[in-house]
């Protein structure tokens, strides 16, 4: 480390974790996970298959069908351990409602009388831990007897009242809220809330209702009203998507509307500003012959209404040239392919929670004309793409890739075309150990003139100011060292922390400011705390950040504090 100095020296021994020798391990489970020493759903804590009960294999062989189905929601707390039997964790069970057994059986893939596949109750397992209200799911066979096995499906609940302040910090600002918020309303899997809250935007008044399930079915409502300290925002969408793997139709139909204060920045600073009138509708519907030899096909069509209205902020003082308006009216056709290929992982994004990351190809692609005949303002054809994959290079590394690309294609020209892709590695070093690294970036061409494409504290770069850097692209590589400790304070949060390193700039004109294409790069300290009890936030982020080749005025340090669904 000859040469270092500061926190970077610090950092880079934090990180030495990177080149040293992976210390032996006990064995991978059969998803390619390290756990020394245990299985995956040992270290779940799932219900024990009783023996005597076959393996799934031998099941499907023996063209064994479902008998009874019985349905286990378990509290927060086990109050069977001595831990967790106090009277603080006793009183919580109490208050909370728990989920109700109709709310998980809405969602089984499976009934009785069906053949036994197991498939579709891992798909299952995968649908149930997707909501918020339950922090794991598990489907054991508990008995076989006369060709039949009776299953059990075991849910965990967390806590969804939410009545109280927030506070967040990124990029050398502030945000802060306050919301009465429930995330599984009445045991029914809905969510109802209002709430304030203030950031760097505007301050916002919202009131939001999502049910997945609507009807004890897999149709799903969301409405969402803003009044907001710029405008209001409303959305409407009732939505019938392909549900499962074998689900074979899919439609639904949303509108939504905006009226807003947008804003130009450049080095952290606000350059301009304009008003922005958003109004977007579309209906759809969508069909597929379900899973066929390990892969799906989903074709859905539809129409759109994206319609953007601009002007001049009244009494600003920024000078701002306003974007030209635009409408796009236009039907539309995209295709779906998928490979079945979901594993299970632990202690990689969350900590000390199951983990489903999709391995097989998923490749999407959707092709839309817009014509004045359909009301549009001009004729363009708008197109999207994204395709991603997952790589077990060995039973250690793993690398998730992704790629996409959107746009249009008018007068000969593309026009608000933009590509991306990331490539995120993980390389387990021991069962509380792990190296990270990802790579993104973004490119534009012809952009739009209300598009800007920024980097800085809220998009990757920790260590600066919130959209500090802006061009007609940008890149950013991080790599961190993570541990996630067997510490569970108070048996409330199970902690873990890190070191990173962030790199990263934009490239090309910023026609709204500086060409600032300056290579930044910061370092830093983290403590992960993940919420295993409640479904407000799945890990704490509270770190430490140091800029290592900004400007003068920004700080030498900077602290950032929020809520992230990853590590």
């Amino acid at each position: 480390m000859k040469g270092l100095n500061g926190p970077l020296a610090v950092l880079a021994g934090l990180l030495s974790g990177w080149v040293v020798a992976i210390p032996p391990v006990a064995a991978a489970d059969t998803n390619g996970t390290l756990l020394p020493g245990v299985s995956a759903r040992t270290t779940r804590d799932a219900p024990a298959r009783p023996d005597g009960v076959p393996a799934d294999a031998a099941l499907e062989a023996a063209g064994a069908r479902i008998g009874a189905i019985r349905i286990t929601p378990r509290d927060i707390f086990d109050t069977s351990r001595p831990e967790e039997n106090t009277a603080l964790f006793r009183l919580a069970n109490r208050l909370h409602i728990g989920t109700r057994p109709s709310t998980i059986e809405t969602q089984l893939l499976f009934g009785s009388g069906d053949a036994f596949d197991a498939r579709r109750l891992h798909e299952t397992e995968r649908i149930l831990r997707d909501t918020r209200y339950l922090n794991d799911a598990w489907i054991t066979p508990v008995a076989y007897h006369d060709g039949v096995v009776d299953l059990e499906v075991t849910t965990k609940d967390v806590w969804t009242l939410n009545p109280g302040l927030s506070f967040g910090r990124k990029g050398g600002e502030n945000s802060s809220g306050f919301e009465i918020e429930e995330l599984n309303l009445l045991g029914r899997g809905s969510r109802l809330s209002v709430g304030r809250r203030s950031g760097l935007d505007r301050t916002s008044t919202t009131f939001i209702y999502r049910d997945r399930q609507l009807g004890r079915s897999w149709w799903s409502l969301d409405a969402q009203y803003s009044d907001n300290s710029d405008g209001v925002a409303k959305l409407l969408a009732v939505d019938h998507d392909f549900h499962a793997l074998d689900a074979r139709w899919a439609t639904g139909a949303s509108f939504s509307g905006d009226d807003r204060f947008d804003s130009r920045y450049d080095l952290g600073e606000k350059v301009g500003e304009y008003r922005t009138r958003a109004r977007l509708a579309g209906i759809y519907g969508g069909w597929s012959e379900g899973l066929t030899e390990g892969h799906v096909l989903r074709w859905r069509y539809g129409a759109v209404l994206d319609e953007r209205r601009f002007s001049a902020v009244p009494g600003t003082a920024l000078p701002t040239p306003i974007p030209p308006d635009r409408k796009l009216v236009y039907p539309w056709i995209s295709a779906e392919w998928l490979e079945d290929d979901f594993r299970e992982a632990r202690n990689r994004d969350q900590i000390e929670r199951t983990e489903d990351f999709q391995y097989g190809w998923r490749a999407r692609g959707r092709l839309g004309f817009a014509d004045p005949a359909f009301g549009a303002d001009r004729r363009s054809l708008l197109f999207s793409a994204d395709l991603g994959r997952g790589i077990e290079i060995g039973p250690r590394e793993t690398v998730l890739l992704t790629a996409s690309l959107a746009g249009r294609h008018e007068d000969g020209d593309f026009v608000d075309a933009i590509v991306g892709g990331s490539a995120r590695y993980y390389r387990r070093q021991s069962e509380r150990r792990l190296a990270f690294a990802e790579f993104s970036f973004e490119a534009g061409h012809n952009l739009d003139a209300d598009r800007q494409i920024m980097i800085g504290g809220d998009s990757g770069l920790r260590g600066y100011p919130l959209r500090y850097q802006a061009g007609e692209g940008r890149w950013l590589l991080t790599l961190e060292q993570r541990a996630f400790s067997n510490w569970f304070p108070f048996r409330l949060f199970n902690v873990g922390g890190a070191a990173f390193i962030d790199v990263g700039g934009a490239w090309g004109d910023n026609p709204w400011g500086t060409n600032t294409r300056k290579v930044l790069s910061d370092v830093g300290i983290g403590l992960r705390l993940g919420n295993n009890r409640s479904a407000l936030g799945n890990v704490l982020h509270i770190d430490l950040a140091f800029p290592l080749n900004g400007d003068p005025s920004i700080d030498k340090v900077q602290l950032l504090i929020e809520t992230r669904r990853s590590f």
